[in-house]
């Protein structure tokens, strides 16, 4: 199960450089999280200094 981030990102990049497997990247106003490459290791939710970031 991958993680996801909520319209609450303030767009830090605290949680991308957490990321062991680079499934971060900035989007267009938040940060977006690809299903396909995060392994649910749920660094970048520790890393969120907003709880942006949650289980999908």
């Amino acid at each position: 199960m991958a993680h996801k981030i909520s319209s609450d990102c303030i767009s830090c990049g605290s949680c991308e450089s957490q990321c062991p497997v680079n499934a971060i990247v900035k989007g267009e106003s938040i940060y977006t999280i690809n299903a396909e490459t995060c392994v649910d290791c749920g660094a970048c939710v520790s890393a969120c200094p907003v709880n942006a970031i949650s289980s999908e």
